[in-house]
């Protein structure tokens, strides 16, 4: 049996909704006070649904999947940092056994990474040799996840030499298909682009997500904004941007300007998608180069960026937990919160120094 938990002070249900106190009960919140309430555990602060992390790759590491013992150590680092709640962005790793634990975070899987050849991180996705593949490999990937598909939308083509540069992956035919062959199957599909040229195929075809979204314009912003499409802007990876621009160095030079000049505007890129209106999540793309428990890390860089401290904690939590279906705080709803000193909405530092962490009603 779970604890038996008092939480006072300020619980965030949501951007409109404060409570005074919530109890925890056979794994669950209410409240109700229980019975034996008088002999609860009290944990004062402001109490906060489990961050959500939706960019993030449980089972992969820079080289491709990791064994099962560092995909452990990885979802662990997730959960101490508050993060009880990630949807996978990716992973070659079948991370059903995660689910099935109850001392790790809950995880909405998407499956793997759908790419072609030499067009991605080797041994990071599936990679189709065939663009009209794609309709029929969403279709199962959509089928054996959790309501989610990603697809690699552009990357570099080194075919071009010195002219390589970002290229879209998929005609926009092929997308328009693969897009409705997820929707068919009941799952939602989000891409990755960093190019400006691979957004408008995107919009087009029905995309229900984008990641990074570091090339769109003013009119790609408004459209996404229009139809609520969210962004999640993963800003830890862009920061990288100029390391992999010098990487590049004179062999593809074309390539590296434009990650310089993409690394260079991404706060403003994030300032812009903010005042537009588009709905953001938070992701830390933790795995491959980003260490795990790093989405405190995200969320301070969006707050760098001028979306308000308010903004960044709604959207890293109660936001992203209706966006996933995932309930909150709320009445029988699993305990899964996180309690802090002080209160995130005015300094999203707080965040990186929980007081406690409850998964499933139990405090870690």
């Amino acid at each position: 049996m779970s604890d038996l938990l008092h939480l006072r002070g300020t619980v965030l249900v949501d951007d409109a909704t404060e409570l005074e106190e919530v109890w925890v009960a056979d794994g669950r919140l209410t409240r109700t006070p229980p019975p034996g309430a008088a002999g609860a555990r009290q944990l004062t602060g402001w109490v906060l649904p489990g961050l959500v992390d939706v960019h993030c790759h449980i089972g992969l590491g820079p080289g491709g999947e990791v064994d099962e013992e560092e995909a452990l150590t990885q979802a662990k680092a997730d959960r101490d940092a508050g993060t009880l709640l990630i949807r996978d962005a990716g992973s070659p790793m079948d991370t059903r056994w995660v689910q099935a634990r109850a001392d790790l975070p809950r995880l909405v899987r998407a499956g793997r990474h759908l790419a072609r050849p030499k067009r991605y991180l080797r041994h990071f996705g599936l990679e189709l040799d065939d663009v009209a593949r794609l309709p029929a490999a969403v279709a199962e990937q959509a089928r054996a996840g959790d309501g989610w598909v990603k697809i690699v939308a552009d990357w570099i083509d080194r075919s071009e030499g010195a002219e390589a540069d970002l290229r879209p992956l998929w005609p926009a035919d092929v997308l328009h298909d693969a897009i409705a062959a997820a929707h068919d199957n009941g799952a939602r599909v989000t891409a990755h682009t960093f190019s400006r040229e691979a957004v408008d195929p995107l919009l087009d075809a029905g995309i229900d997500g984008i990641e990074h979204g570091t090339g769109m314009d003013a009119d790609q912003i408004a459209e996404a904004a229009h139809r609520r499409i969210p962004v999640t802007p993963t800003l830890l990876q862009v920061g990288r941007f100029a390391d992999i621009a010098d990487q590049a160095g004179a062999k593809y030079p074309r390539y590296a300007a434009r990650m310089r000049r993409m690394h260079d505007r991404r706060y403003a890129q994030v300032r812009a998608l903010h005042e537009a209106g588009v709905p953001l999540l938070m992701g830390s793309d933790a795995g491959g180069t980003i260490g795990h428990g790093s989405l405190p890390a995200e969320l301070a860089e969006v707050a760098r960026a001028g979306v308000p401290a308010v903004e960044v904690v709604a959207a890293a939590s109660w936001r992203a937990r209706r966006y996933l279906g995932v309930p909150g705080i709320a009445e029988g709803a699993s305990a899964d919160v996180v309690v802090y000193d002080a209160d995130p909405r005015q300094d999203v530092a707080v965040t990186s120094r929980p007081t406690a962490v409850i998964l499933r009603g139990r405090p870690l």
